[in-house]
């Protein structure tokens, strides 16, 4: 579901339930990079909380999401992939809580027809990297300045996953993304960079102040952070806090 579908639908408000009951309603607004655990855990929020509905995340770059929030979108829980995003809508948000970390990889289309083996040897290719405000991009600036690594992306995407679609679809011989979307991908082959461990992200998680449902967004934060949560981010690869 799309952002622009969200706004229209008011999805952040209460609906009403089945006898006519109601039931409250929760959006959460995700990274790209984590909106498949976020989905995972949205599942068992629900079931350990009866008249919830928490809806289908919406995912995109953490920076869009950021402008979507300060222009009033109807989000309860936002999940940024860096602390420099969230702390960009300090304001509309409760105190963040720590999630994961991801470092960046470098993915090639199966077969490595580009030959890449290094991250300098993305100077010498098609590459496609995240664009700089997106957390993904930010970090990959930071790591082809430790490699004094200089180039000329073909694109610059909003989202890991723009990234990681032009490399599964052999349109580029190179891409830089998280470790934990390289791993999901069978379309990918996945070559360590060096000094990745230097410019990790830390994911954090923090409910959005305008929520119709305050409580239960707070609710919902500190489950996400929690070990239930942080169980399904370890199961997909994300490193700990």
């Amino acid at each position: 579901m799309t952002a622009a579908t969200l706004l229209l639908a008011g999805c952040g408000a209460s609906g009403d339930a089945d006898d006519g009951d109601q039931r409250a309603s929760l959006t959460i607004a995700s990274a790209a990079s984590l909106a498949d655990a976020m989905g995972t855990i949205a599942e068992a929020f629900e079931r350990d909380h009866d008249g919830v509905d928490v809806q289908p995340v919406v995912s995109d770059g953490s920076s869009t999401l950021a402008t979507q929030i300060r222009a009033g979108a109807p989000y309860d829980v936002f999940v940024s992939a860096d602390e420099p995003t969230m702390a960009g809508v300090a304001e509309l948000v409760g105190e963040p809580l720590p999630l994961a970390t991801n470092a960046l990889v470098i993915v090639v289309p199966l077969g490595n027809p580009g030959g890449v083996r290094e991250l300098r040897d993305l100077a010498g290719v098609s590459t496609v990297l995240c664009a700089p405000e997106v957390p993904c991009g930010a970090a990959s600036e930071r790591l082809l300045a430790l490699g004094g690594v200089e180039l000329r992306p073909v694109s610059l995407e909003q989202s890991v996953r723009g990234v990681l679609t032009k490399v599964e679809a052999n349109a580029v011989d190179a891409g830089l993304v998280y470790s934990t979307d390289a791993a999901a991908s069978e379309a990918v082959e996945t070559i360590d960079a060096a000094g990745a461990d230097r410019v990790v992200n830390r994911a954090v998680v923090a409910d959005v102040l305008d929520s119709p449902e305050p409580e239960l967004a707070a609710e919902l934060a500190r489950f996400i952070a929690g070990d239930e949560g942080r169980a399904v981010l370890a199961e997909l690869g994300f490193g700990p806090p």
